[in-house]
């Protein structure tokens, strides 16, 4: 039941898929902020989403499948029941999320406070507390939504689990509509939307997974050595998705002491996740399996030059859209967030903190590079010790700023702790022998790529002095941004291939192989 697939093939198919998901998610985030604008609704459903989505990164693509895809890849490459290791692996994981499920309802409003403690003096904490009691269960469908993704993924079957974010999107925007339209209370309603939509995206991947030939059915949950394995790598994992959700819980406190700034962060958030979900999302999920292959059947080389294009292919991408994000943060977020109940000085102050992101969006990139080196070889326990290195400076930057810099010091902190953990990643990765090492084409081709974004940055900076009226309230305006983002892909395009950062058909050659 292996199957081969296509490196250069299987990042475009999650890619685009991604690509498709987050421009959703700007659709449906333009929408909220519209008609909520950064006021205590918006902000409260924020941190009831954040919620589930705090536990997801334990035991959705977090720390569960960073275990369970390598075994399960193994036991595919070998034919040694992998369905059953998956049923087994399922039923567990739902047993322990119904748990988790109903604990966190009956402590919901502890967990919001952990969350966003600035909440306490206003009917914010009340409002996230309601919403938050709906969306949680999110967090069971999801879960298990993933680890059928990771069985399509092992088996090199990409596009269903990368279609599958496409429908809470797809959801959030129909029922913002049809509340607008019927006069429904919209924080209610997005709430709601929530586990519906986990719902429909474990149907599609139960689904997909079936038609795959897997057929992966509950059954009573048992401690067997497998699992108990899945375990013992799992928990190292768990603790550093921890120190990561202590990352984020820092950051979320600063800011609920800050009107507006939940939402402001939100939305930063969201642009620079694009490139990062684009790429980063889509190397780790397509090179883990992979990587396990080839270093289960000891093809060292093929697994040097797998890391070593998936590095040279993100940043080709990604230090481009982290340079058009540092220089033009402005009118973006006016052009596309900019209406509404969301006004000039909310564009003002989300730009910020978008520059601020993007100076770090290569070192969140790099990361998803770096950490399937680790967790191909069940090593779990390093990145843990990372982690923790990097969650202090978080809490020290974060908190030690806020008094001078106000909530922008949760984005220093994020983008200080992002560098620190791929500094520690690729120094730990040296001792991993030659499959670990960037090649001669990767180093040569990274100053060339820098470069030619440098390059970039400048023709985006002159087009908006030069179009800067058009880029105002108007009817032109999405026009005008378009102008500028085509001009800056071309350019780059255009530099980099002068330079000899990338060279024509590449991409193509690329994903044909």
């Amino acid at each position: 039941m292996t199957r081969k697939f296509r490196l250069g093939r299987a990042f475009a198919t999650v890619g685009l898929w991604t690509m498709a998901s987050r421009v959703l998610g700007f659709v449906r985030d333009i929408l909220i902020a519209a008609f909520l604008g950064a006021g205590p609704v918006a902000e409260a459903f924020f941190i009831a989403f954040s919620l589930p989505n705090m536990f997801r990164r334990f035991f959705a693509e977090g720390a569960f499948n960073m275990a369970f895809v390598p075994m399960f890849s193994k036991k595919l490459e070998a034919e040694s029941d992998a369905e059953g290791f998956a049923s087994d692996a399922m039923s567990g994981l739902g047993a322990v999320l119904i748990v988790l499920t109903l604990l966190a309802t009956l402590f919901m409003p502890w967990l919001v406070l952990a969350m966003a403690s600035g909440f306490a003096a206003d009917n914010r904490l009340e409002l996230a507390t309601a919403f938050g009691r709906i969306a949680f269960p999110y967090i069971l469908f999801i879960s298990l939504a993933a680890l059928f993704s990771g069985v399509l993924n092992a088996a090199g079957r990409f596009v269903a689990a990368a279609a599958a974010p496409v429908l809470l999107n797809v959801l959030f925007i129909g029922v913002i509509t049809a509340a607008h339209f019927a006069g429904w209370p919209l924080g209610q309603a997005l709430a709601w939307t929530v586990p519906v939509a986990g719902i429909a995206q474990l149907v599609l991947v139960w689904w997909a997974a079936a038609r795959a030939g897997f057929r992966i059915l509950p059954r009573l949950p048992r401690l067997t050595p497998e699992l108990r394995r899945l375990a013992i790598i799992a928990a190292p994992a768990a603790l550093a998705g921890g120190v990561v959700q202590i990352n984020l819980l820092v950051g979320r406190q600063v800011a609920s002491f800050f009107d507006g700034a939940i939402v402001w962060l939100n939305i930063a958030d969201r642009l620079y996740q694009l490139p990062l979900g684009v790429i980063g999302i889509a190397v780790g999920v397509v090179l883990l399996p992979d990587l396990s292959r080839r270093l289960q059947s000891g093809d060292t080389a093929g697994a040097q030059a797998a890391f070593s294009r998936s590095a040279e292919f993100s940043m080709a991408f990604t230090i481009p859209s982290a340079v058009a994000l540092a220089v033009i943060p402005l009118p973006i977020v006016s052009v596309l967030f900019q209406r509404g109940a969301f006004l000039i000085s909310d564009s003002q102050a989300t730009a910020l903190a978008l520059a601020i992101y993007a100076l770090g969006l290569p070192a969140f990139v790099l990361q998803k590079v770096l950490q399937p080196l680790y967790f191909a070889r069940e090593d779990t326990r390093r990145p843990f010790r990372f982690a923790v290195v990097a969650m202090v400076i978080n809490a020290v930057v974060a908190v030690g700023l806020a008094p001078f810099v106000g909530y922008l010091s949760a984005a220093i902190a994020t983008t200080a702790a992002a560098w620190t953990m791929v500094i520690l990643l690729s120094r730990g990765a040296h001792e991993m022998g030659q499959a670990a090492v960037l090649d001669r084409r990767f180093h040569d081709r990274l100053w060339r790529i820098t470069a030619a974004s440098a390059l970039m940055g400048l023709v985006l900076i002159g087009l908006t002095v030069a179009g800067v009226s058009y880029l105002g309230p108007g009817p032109l305006r999405f026009v005008a941004l378009a102008v500028v983002i085509v001009a800056g892909i071309v350019s780059y395009g255009l530099f980099g291939v002068m330079m000899g950062a990338f060279r024509p058909g590449e991409l193509r050659r690329a994903v044909r192989r």
